[in-house]
Formats: C-alpha cells, structure tokens, sequence
C-alpha cells in the first residue's frame, strides 16, 4: 500500500471520528438526498459535510454515489457523512423500495421494439 493510500485512509478515519458505518442502516448508494431547507449556518460543519450539504441545496435529487462523485470522496466516507446530515436534520433521504415488481417481459419488449423503430 502506498503512502498515498495510508493518509487517505487516516484522513476518512478523522473526518468519521473513528466511524466506518453509518449510523443509518437505510443509507446505501443509491439512496437518494436532498437538503432541507435551512437557514442554520452551515460553518460548525466539517469541510466534507458543509459540501455536501452545498451541493444538494440546488433543489434537485442525487444519490450518495453521486455526492461522493462530485466531492471526490470515497462512498463509504459519505454514507457516514450523509447519516449524520440527516441525523442533523440538515439532509433528507428517500429510498428506492427494497423490492421491486418482476419486470413484465413484454413490456421489454414492446420498448425494446420501440427503440430499434427509432433507430
């Protein structure tokens, strides 16, 4: 491992406190966020949750993969993060269901045929 590789690790390890889950269970990648409106400074935060926070105040949803994209920071990092957000009540979540309906197969292939109409 490199030393790159270490002050990373070091570095998610502060910024969590210590913590490697997050303190949701209903936090995953695809989860998705949105800030709540608020008019609480943000300046008490970390640098990484001010930005997350930033980030989702424009309104529209993004998944916590998205987030970690954007922010450059690793998933795991922002699950933590995204939990104690919401914890804060700084961020909202909405979840895809856990269980989706078996995908009818000709309603596949009707838009599969549609498609290749298009092309």
């Amino acid at each position: 491992m490199s030393g790159q590789d270490d002050s990373s690790l070091v570095r998610s390890y502060v910024i969590t406190g210590g913590r490697a889950k997050p303190s949701r269970a209903d936090i995953d990648v695809i989860t998705l966020i949105k800030a709540t409106p608020s008019n609480e400074p943000l300046h008490r935060l970390n640098r990484e949750k001010r930005s997350i926070v930033e980030l989702c105040r424009g309104g529209a949803l993004m998944t916590v993969a998205e987030a970690a994209g954007y922010l450059n920071l690793s998933v795991a990092l922002t699950k933590v993060l995204v939990a104690d957000l919401v914890d804060e009540q700084l961020i909202t979540t909405r979840t895809s269901p856990t269980s989706t309906p078996a995908t009818d197969r000709t309603l596949l292939e009707e838009v599969l045929n549609g498609l290749r109409a298009r092309l």
